[in-house]
């Protein structure tokens, strides 16, 4: 097997800024300190690695380089957009919500993380979350990790959406038959049909320790549904 991380990762590494330096772990206060195969094993059992093997995205040759990958991307991604890259892969289901097994469609896919990340309920339609007055409106050269995207995808302004993960990149639930996955808004088809962006108001403010738990426990709830 080739050591070399899958396109799909690198995609997701590229939301790291260059400025972003990996973080050594922090030995807890009173815990004796780790061996190196100890901290090795540690960092291995992430639930986000695991899922990632799983789903076939990094093989277990490639593990350590994704580790330093997932530090990087959870130094600079919001717990919204790592609960988003959870459900990685699980199948689009007209007016599926996620809930009892469903798949999602775009706007259950991003009402689903809004919801279970941030405590947001959401409209159920991609045109309505466009218009709601808990999301102010941000323009494209300001766009950060955990916007929402809007396009114009049947000739209908917002009726898809998406959520935005970094360096032009976007996760969605695109159409009949896809899945889960992540694109790239700068291709000329997302282009031509980019309607706008909306920022969640409460993300200004700081993030929870209750947040974080919620975005680890997220890989076993998503891996539930992609095995339906």
């Amino acid at each position: 097997m080739s050591t070399t991380l899958p396109l799909l990762l690198r995609i997701a590494l590229a939301t790291a800024t260059a400025s972003c330096a990996v973080s050594g772990w922090a030995q807890p206060s009173g815990e004796p300190a780790r061996t190196a195969p100890q901290q090795q094993a540690a960092e291995l059992s992430d639930p986000l690695l695991q899922l990632l093997q799983k789903r076939g995205l990094v093989d277990k040759v490639a593990a350590q380089p994704a580790v330093t990958f997932i530090q990087q991307f959870r130094d600079v991604a919001s717990d919204m957009v790592i609960s988003a890259m959870n459900f990685l892969g699980v199948h689009y289901q007209r007016g599926g919500n996620g809930m009892a097994g469903q798949g999602f469609d775009c706007s259950g896919f991003t009402r689903h993380i809004f919801e279970n990340s941030i405590g947001l309920v959401l409209p159920r339609r991609s045109d309505d979350q466009a218009k709601d007055k808990s999301l102010k409106a941000v323009a494209k050269e300001e766009l950060r990790p955990g916007d929402l995207v809007f396009f114009n995808t049947l000739k209908q302004a917002f009726s898809h959406v998406g959520i935005y993960i970094g360096e032009g990149k976007f996760i969605h639930s695109p159409r009949s038959g896809g899945q889960v996955r992540i694109e790239d808004m700068r291709m000329a088809y997302w282009t031509t049909r980019f309607d706008g962006a909306r920022r969640a108001k409460v993300l200004a403010a700081p993030t929870t320790a209750a947040s974080h738990a919620d975005a680890a426990s997220a890989p076993a709830k998503a891996a539930d549904l992609a095995g339906k």
